[in-house]
C-alpha cells in the first residue's frame, strides 16, 4: 500500500489544497492530511477547527484521514508509515523553499520521498494568507474555499 502525507498549517484549507489532495489520491492508496501546529504562530482557526473543516470536505473519501500533529513532519511521516510527502507548488519561490525542507526531512527520515504537484492554473492566486487577509477586510472568501464553505462556521 502506498501511503503519503500532505502536511501543512492549512489555516485555512483552501480550494487549492483540496485540489492537491484529490490529485494525490490518483497516485497513492492512502493519504494523511497532517494539520501541523507551530507553537510560534497565532492561528486564524484553531487546529481542531482546521481538522473539522478538512474532515467535512473529505467526509465521503475513506482513503483520507486528517490528523493534527506537533513536531517534525518527518517524524509524523514515520509514525504514519508514510513513504511520501505531498507538496503543492504555485511558483518557483515555493520550489526553492520546499527543496530545502525536503533535504531536512530526508536527513531525519531517509526513506521519505517528496512528490511535488503543480497547482492548477485556476488556483494559482489562492493561498491561506490571502484568504485570511481578505476575510480580515470583510471581503467574500467563499470562492477561494472548497465547495464554497462558509469560513464563519469554523471560527
Amino acid at each position: 500500500m502506498k501511503v503519503a502525507i500532505f502536511p501543512g498549517s492549512f489555516d485555512p484549507f483552501t480550494a487549492g489544497h483540496e485540489s492537491i489532495a484529490r490529485r494525490a489520491l490518483t497516485f497513492f492508496d492512502r493519504l494523511f492530511i497532517g494539520v501541523g501546529i507551530n507553537p510560534n504562530k497565532q492561528g486564524f482557526l484553531t487546529p481542531q477547527n482546521r481538522l473539522c473543516l478538512i474532515e467535512d470536505i473529505f467526509a465521503k473519501e475513506p482513503r483520507i484521514t486528517v490528523k493534527i500533529y506537533e513536531g517534525l513532519t518527518a517524524e509524523f511521516c514515520e509514525a504514519q508509515r508514510a513513504t511520501h510527502i505531498i507538496r503543492g507548488l504555485r511558483n518557483s519561490e515555493d520550489l526553492e523553499f520546499e527543496r530545502a525542507i525536503e533535504a531536512l526531512n530526508r536527513s531525519i527520515y531517509p526513506a521519505i520521498e517528496t512528490v511535488y504537484l503543480l497547482t492548477q492554473s485556476e488556483h494559482l492566486h489562492i493561498s491561506s494568507s490571502a484568504v485570511r487577509e481578505l476575510y480580515h477586510f470583510g471581503a467574500k472568501v467563499e470562492h477561494l474555499m472548497p465547495h464554497k464553505i462558509d469560513i464563519n462556521n469554523y471560527l
